[in-house]
């Protein structure tokens, strides 16, 4: 009901997060109810894709148009680290999965992390040489005051240029990412730079978590609560967080934390 709410004022595309959406027993049939919606028109998820490789073809079936995978890492026990649960070849299994069932868009989310993943970039650059798929940089958020994160986590993108120095500027997506192309590649390297160059101006998004909360931007504390609402009343709390959305957020640094006040999990990526 949320998402019917929110297409009657316009939105037309959803993304469903996590957490990890293919955990949820439903997701099939979410998937495919969301599809059915009139006004919605492009359903996107994102996902660690170590599941992915059971449900791909299934959510392509059900209306899922797009794919995006976090992977931080190409190192398997990096990759471990990190996760805790499932391993690499999962998530590269997941991959390959989606590649097969023909989904419209894969991208793959890379955050970059000073000291650990930062020497990879030319490695996880690489898989747009041998498959179809954007590989898209972002920059590590400083989101809560509690969130160890010391100076050298960050890594800014322009490291990533400096990198692959035979990057070729090809435009923009969503006006989120800036994208390049290595020479020969078959997709594409986008920078998403919250930090160093920050995109406020051209952010349209609106964020509903999993608690029922609306939320304008991802970096104010502002949310609107939906959970318990009739359908009006929804659509009522839509409206009122699309004309509170700020113009921009707060600046974020080592310093000057995210006033999100969750950690990223507890949002959505």
């Amino acid at each position: 009901m949320a998402v019917k709410a929110s297409s009657s004022l316009g939105i037309r595309k959803v993304r469903i997060t996590g957490g990890e959406p293919l955990v949820k027993k439903n997701i099939l049939s979410i998937v495919e109810g969301i599809s059915q919606l009139e006004g919605i028109d492009n359903i996107s998820m994102t996902t660690n894709g170590t599941l992915l490789s059971s449900f791909a073809a299934d959510l392509k079936k059900a209306g899922l148009r797009n794919i995006n995978i976090s992977l931080d890492t190409l190192n398997s026990e990096k990759y471990r680290t990190i996760t805790r649960i499932g391993t690499l070849d999962d998530a590269l299994s997941g991959l390959e999965s989606a590649l097969s069932a023909g989904f419209e868009k894969i991208k793959i989310n890379s955050v970059l992390m000073g000291g650990f993943n930062d020497d990879e970039i030319e490695r996880l650059s690489s898989l747009t040489l041998k498959y179809p798929v954007d590989v898209r940089f972002i920059e590590l958020m400083p989101m809560t005051e509690d969130e160890f994160f010391s100076p050298g986590f960050f890594i800014s993108n322009r490291k990533v240029l400096e990198a692959l120095p035979s990057l070729e500027r090809v435009g923009s997506d969503d006006s989120v990412a800036k994208l390049y192309r290595l020479p020969g590649a078959k997709g594409n390297i986008g920078l998403i730079s919250p930090l160093s160059d920050h995109f406020c101006f051209s952010c349209n998004r609106l964020r509903l978590t999993a608690d029922g909360h609306i939320k304008p931007c991802l970096h104010s504390r502002l949310e609107y609560p939906i959970k318990g609402l009739d359908y009006q009343g929804m659509v009522e709390m839509f409206r009122k967080a699309i004309l509170s959305k700020p113009q921009k957020h707060n600046a974020l640094s080592y310093d000057e934390r995210s006033e999100a006040g969750r950690y990223m999990n507890t949002i959505g990526g």
